[in-house]
């Protein structure tokens, strides 16, 4: 079985204030029903209010990310499926949840993970 993350940045979720509340209750309803199946590994997102910092080899700190690269942000989930079929019908539904479209990426294996 492989691992996929599905994904989205948080300006993706253009969702109206009113709709919030139906949104985490129905994304937090699909993560049960996948913890349920046996096929959630994690389920969160980035915690914006805390700055991302750059560590290096040396253990020196640097404020904020990669400057070349996008900001990291959003909602992430991943789930250990059989197929990529079957990860492609959980990002649906995950999308639906969430109100926004969802990228769906394979993890490399690592075997010592």
């Amino acid at each position: 079985m492989a691992k996929y993350l599905i994904s989205f940045p948080s300006a993706a979720m253009k969702v109206p204030d009113a709709e919030l509340e139906a949104v985490g209750r129905d994304a937090r309803e699909v993560i049960r029903e996948a913890k349920a199946a046996g096929v959630c590994v994690f389920a969160g997102g980035i915690d914006e209010g805390v700055p991302p910092v750059l560590v290096s080899a040396d253990g020196s700190l640097a404020e904020g990310g990669y400057p070349w690269a996008p900001p990291l942000n959003g909602g992430f989930t991943v789930l250990e499926l059989p197929s990529r079929e079957d990860a492609i019908a959980w990002a649906a539904r995950i999308a639906k949840a969430c109100r926004c479209d969802q990228e769906l990426r394979v993890f490399g294996l690592d075997p010592e993970s």
